[in-house]
């Protein structure tokens, strides 16, 4: 297939229990697929068992099936990850799916059309947002620029600590150059 932004990649299936594996040459890269499908015939050789039977899926033209899954070990490169894979019927495709993506840690670069390292994972985000407020975090500037920054108003001294100023909430557009937003969360 030549289609833009369809490429292939080589997997590497891994039974977790026995350790037994294949290799699987083609598996489509498909970021809308939530799962992984690979031909049940392959993970029943490789020893991986269906443990959820008759879940539904609906497909890309709104049909909905029902096929079973199992458990495998995923290797891409030298990435791999413990994901579910449906047992892949005559006629399915054979995807690798964007669970299996997040995983692995890898991302499509699609110019390329390769998976390449999706950089660091992030565990927590550095402040927890406060209830209705923006929550803000400096960026780190050079000593030189600290020294030169303005002093600030009032009204804007309020924006800063998500106060209201002047009958109006802070937003994105009153940030300062060094200041990036992390988080927005409602009061409940």
């Amino acid at each position: 297939m030549s289609c833009m932004g369809l490429f292939h990649v080589g997997c590497k299936v891994i039974n977790p229990s026995t350790s037994k594996s294949t290799v699987i040459p083609r598996l489509m890269v498909d970021t809308g697929a939530e799962s992984t499908w690979i031909d049940g015939a392959i993970l029943g050789k490789t020893g991986i068992e269906p443990r959820k039977k008759d879940l539904q899926f609906q497909m890309a033209n709104g049909e909905i099936i029902t096929r079973s899954v199992g458990y495998a070990i995923l290797k891409v490169n030298r990435s791999e990850t413990v994901d579910e894979v449906v047992f892949a019927q005559k006629g399915d495709l054979q995807l690798l799916g964007a669970r299996a993506l997040e995983g692995l840690n890898l991302r499509v670069d699609s110019r390329s059309k390769k998976l390449v390292a999706a950089g660091p994972i992030v565990a927590a985000t550095a402040v927890p947002p406060r209830f209705g407020e923006l929550v803000r975090v400096p960026l780190q500037t050079p000593k030189a620029d600290q020294k030169a920054a303005p002093k600030r108003s009032a009204k804007r001294h309020a924006r800063r600590k998500g106060g209201r100023a002047g009958g109006r909430r802070a937003g994105p557009s009153s940030l300062r150059a060094n200041e990036v937003i992390i988080g927005i969360s409602k009061r409940g």
